[in-house]
């Protein structure tokens, strides 16, 4: 390995460090409790060094938000059958998100720390860079809707909506997770899940 390729791959190292402590900060303390000295305690990097990579703490949790956002969208990618029916598509991309929460809570819970913060936090231009990796994956469950649709399988209506309906409702079952110990037994959120997106389905079919 040359010098340069070497030079790469150990700053590709301390970048992952860095966005690693600030995944773990921001789920234990919180957005405002974290400090970037904190971030370049736990990263073991200097202040310097995290100022090299990232202008401030803003930026930082961008990158997470967007790193989350293009792994989502991988798996949702990943999941879906080309070649198969638009509800078959539509199964495919809830159990992807499902299975990303399950997988990848860390990633999950920071998409969704910052997706129900009251306030946005974000400069115009990341917010704007975060929400183009979040529309990748809502319009894939839109496609889907707008194919069934053009074959007559779905009733008429606005597709994009509809995703943002069913997404919304995946998010909203995926959080009573947390009260698998208390209100629900252990997995039943899973089952609501699927249930729930079986009702979804039953009111698009044509």
């Amino acid at each position: 390995m040359g010098s340069k390729e070497r030079r790469e791959r150990e700053r590709e190292q301390r970048k992952n460090y860095i966005l690693d402590a600030a995944r773990e900060l921001l789920l234990e303390k919180g957005l405002k409790a974290t400090s970037i000295n904190q971030i370049a305690k736990r990263a073991e990097l200097s202040i310097g060094a995290i100022y090299f990579y990232y202008k401030d703490k803003e930026e930082i949790f961008a990158a997470l938000q967007v790193e989350g956002l293009e792994l989502l969208y991988r798996t949702i990618n990943q999941a879906i059958d080309k070649k198969s029916t638009p509800e078959k598509k539509i199964r495919s991309v809830a159990q992807a998100y499902l299975r990303f929460s399950e997988e990848h809570k860390n990633y999950f819970d920071i998409i969704n720390y910052f997706l129900t913060s009251p306030n946005t936090i974000f400069s115009p231009e990341l917010k704007k860079e975060i929400d183009e990796r979040g529309n990748a994956s809502i319009s894939t469950l839109t496609a889907a809707i707008q194919e069934g649709i053009d074959k007559k399988l779905f009733k008429k209506g606005d597709p994009r909506r509809q995703a943002i309906i069913l997404w919304s409702t995946f998010n909203g079952v995926i959080q009573l997770k947390k009260l698998e110990k208390t209100i629900l037994g252990k997995g039943e959120y899973q089952t609501l899940y699927m249930e729930a997106l079986d009702h979804f389905l039953s009111g698009l079919r044509a």
